[in-house]
């Protein structure tokens, strides 16, 4: 009962943080919105029929409330002017999730399986030169960012040696198929700049959860009982050290919507990151606050499905007990 209780709290918590956040970013954004400058004849009509049509004339608070109760009523989250002219916002975001995705799928499937297996190589191999590589290696792929590694690929690969495309292929480029080898092959350079920071992260949190597991006094006790020590460590030690490690794994499957940023406009994946700088840069104002909206809830998704995880992981942690 504590931990439904528990779920139902955090539910109300993330709807309040969700709606608190929106209506920050919303009343942010509008009192940006310039007032119109010197125009001539049917221009200043024109844009003044405009601000009155968008409701950019009246109190903030009553922009506030014809926002909130669109989106309510009838999901509407305002229209674009400037990045495609009178298209739902909601159309505009649906059509770049395919990309977003794609992209931070591939990326999940080389980064989570590679990680934890570099991570219990490093942690078998503890004080040996493999561990002394892999460390360094992390510590090397964490330390620097994803875009200088995404510049120094596609300097080297694409534009140097010619192996993969400067740029990720467009679906019409790539016969409409998001499976294609010519989306595939364009895809893998932005694939691997985003994978290197997650197999980094994964190889350190592995390599440190199983070097203390194989230390502990329970896998003292596993050997004493005749346990080999492969037997033990994939029986024992691999477990729990699996605890801390699979919440990670979770926030970065539910991170995929949220896609990146820098690497996908480095080459020019048409996905949700290039979308929200366009909107920045294009003052496509209702653009920009759905995609904010759309990180502030990956965001806080993310956030309590990884906390309620550890609880149906691990039955000894109840989350919501005293």
């Amino acid at each position: 009962m504590s931990m439904f209780k528990y779920i139902l709290k955090r539910l109300g918590l993330l709807v309040v943080t969700f709606i608190i956040s929106s209506t920050i970013s919303f009343v942010m954004i509008r009192l940006l919105i310039p007032e119109t400058g010197p125009m001539l004849g049917s221009q200043a009509m024109l844009e003044a029929v405009r601000r009155e049509a968008l409701g950019y004339n009246k109190p903030i608070m009553s922009q506030l409330w014809t926002y909130a109760r669109n989106i309510v009523t009838n999901w509407d989250f305002g229209t674009s002017w400037n990045i495609n002219y009178m298209t739902p916002v909601t159309e505009i975001i649906s059509t770049r999730l395919p990309s977003t995705i794609i992209l931070n799928v591939y990326s999940i499937v080389l980064s989570i399986p590679l990680g934890i297996l570099l991570g219990i190589w490093a942690a078998i191999k503890k004080n040996k030169p493999t561990d002394h590589i892999i460390s360094t290696s992390v510590m090397i792929f964490i330390s620097v960012p994803s875009f200088v590694f995404a510049f120094f690929m596609q300097y080297t690969l694409a534009f140097r040696l010619g192996i993969f495309p400067v740029m990720a292929s467009s679906l019409f480029d790539a016969g409409g198929s998001w499976f294609s080898w010519t989306m595939t092959r364009s895809l893998i350079l932005p694939v691997l700049a985003l994978s290197f920071g997650s197999i980094a992260g994964f190889a350190r949190s592995t390599r440190a959860e199983l070097t203390e597991a194989l230390t502990s006094d329970y896998m003292l006790l596993a050997r004493s009982k005749g346990l080999t020590r492969a037997s033990a460590i994939s029986r024992h030690a691999m477990r729990n050290a699996m605890v801390p490690i699979l919440p990670g794994i979770v926030a970065t499957f539910l991170g995929v919507l949220g896609g990146s940023l820098i690497i996908e406009t480095i080459f020019g994946v048409n996905g949700i990151g290039p979308l929200f700088l366009r909107a920045f840069t294009t003052l496509d104002y209702d653009v920009f606050i759905g995609v904010s909206m759309f990180y502030f809830a990956i965001g806080l998704v993310t956030a309590i499905v990884v906390d309620l995880s550890y609880g149906f992981i691990d039955p000894r942690i109840r989350m919501g007990e005293r």
